[in-house]
């Protein structure tokens, strides 16, 4: 009997790549915008703002994610899958959703507490916060301490993709891939070599 593994319908794989490949981006920007100096000004400053308006819309993707997660049952992991694993997958999915809420949130108030304005691509946004040193600094110690936690996350999750992809092949990296929409079984009859399949 070979079985192939029921996958994530196609709005939650398109949102888990295009998210995935935006998150990767803003962490590589992030890392990099920081040791811009800061003389000459105005380059940083330019870099900040892009960095703020992919934040933004990230954080939009996200909760769309998140709200489709919530009312969509994941395919189920495999019968061969260790309990272990079956607990620390879930525990890494969920902790890096909290991340993904937690580094925009923090982001945006410590740019809420400062005297500059939040442009998002160049639009200025209402600002309702107050120019706050302290508060400022709270909010982006977060968010760096955040994004620390979110990328040790995320190399987690792609060693494990690694080993169930090349190693396992167990067809947990083809649940979150573009293909059929069915968990299909095929049976071999006994004598016969004749294949039967049947879509559950």
């Amino acid at each position: 009997m070979t079985v192939h593994p029921a996958i994530y319908t196609r709005t939650a794989v398109m949102l888990h790549w295009l998210i995935g490949v935006c998150v990767l981006s803003q962490i590589t920007l992030g890392l990099w915008m920081i040791t811009i100096p800061k003389s000459p000004p105005g380059v940083r400053a330019g870099w900040f703002n892009v960095h703020k308006s992919i934040g933004i819309t990230l954080a939009v993707l996200i909760l769309l994610r998140f709200a489709w997660r919530l009312f969509h049952r994941p395919p189920p992991l495999p019968a061969t899958m260790p309990a272990w694993e079956r607990t620390a997958a879930k525990a890494n999915h969920w902790l890096l959703y909290a991340c993904m809420i937690v580094m925009p949130v923090a982001g945006y108030l410590g740019s809420s507490f400062t005297k500059y304005p939040i442009l998002y691509f160049g639009i200025k946004l209402p600002q309702w916060g107050w120019d706050s040193p302290g508060l400022k600094e709270l909010f982006s110690q977060v968010h760096y301490v955040t994004a620390g936690i979110f990328i040790a996350l995320i190399s987690i999750h792609i060693a494990a993709a690694i080993k169930h992809w090349l190693v396992d092949r167990d067809g947990v990296v083809q649940r979150m891939w573009f293909g059929p929409r069915e968990t299909t079984v095929e049976r071999i009859a006994p004598g016969e070599g004749a294949v039967q399949g049947a879509n559950r």
